[in-house]
């Protein structure tokens, strides 16, 4: 079984996972927002005009790993079991890396999933924060952790 995104003409397709097995897949990744120290406080403190900045990230950020198929050409449609959104807050840096977690009994992997879903709660932290802080930056997204499928467990180092 050949897990390729092109076909033998060259065209992008998408790969045909009908004949493997469906496995308890988990995935988690994160993404970095850096913001000052005093918007960040105000996160904190319910202080933005636009609300709760990390409850609403959160909502976005489950949403998100629920479309991924609909934004990612070429991923599948999955039957997503769990999708959970965390934040850690550094107030001396200021800075908030968010964690999702991703799990669905399937024949493909959730790291696509994991990832969006941190990503656009990163957007989503942005955006509702970027009246009161113009120099916001978005850092690393990346996947931390994932198991499930042939490919076995990877974690990041």
């Amino acid at each position: 079984m050949s897990f390729n995104h092109f076909d033998e003409k060259g065209q992008a397709i998408m790969v045909d996972v009908s004949a493997k097995e469906p496995t308890l897949r988990t995935a988690r990744a994160a993404a970095t927002v850096n913001l000052k120290t005093e918007t960040l406080t105000a996160i904190l403190e319910g202080g933005i005009s636009k609300g709760d900045v990390l409850g609403v990230a959160r909502l976005a950020g489950i949403a998100a790993a629920k479309k991924t198929s609909d934004l990612i050409p070429l991923s599948h449609p999955l039957a997503i079991h769990h999708v959970a959104v965390e934040f850690k807050t550094d107030l001396l840096t200021g800075t908030v890396i968010i964690e999702a977690t991703v799990r669905a009994f399937e024949r493909t992997g959730v790291e696509m999933e994991a990832m969006t879903a941190a990503a656009v709660a990163a957007l989503t932290v942005y955006d509702m924060c970027k009246g009161a802080d113009k120099s916001i930056s978005i850092g690393e997204i990346c996947l931390l952790y994932k198991e499930g499928g042939k490919s076995g467990v990877y974690e990041k180092k």
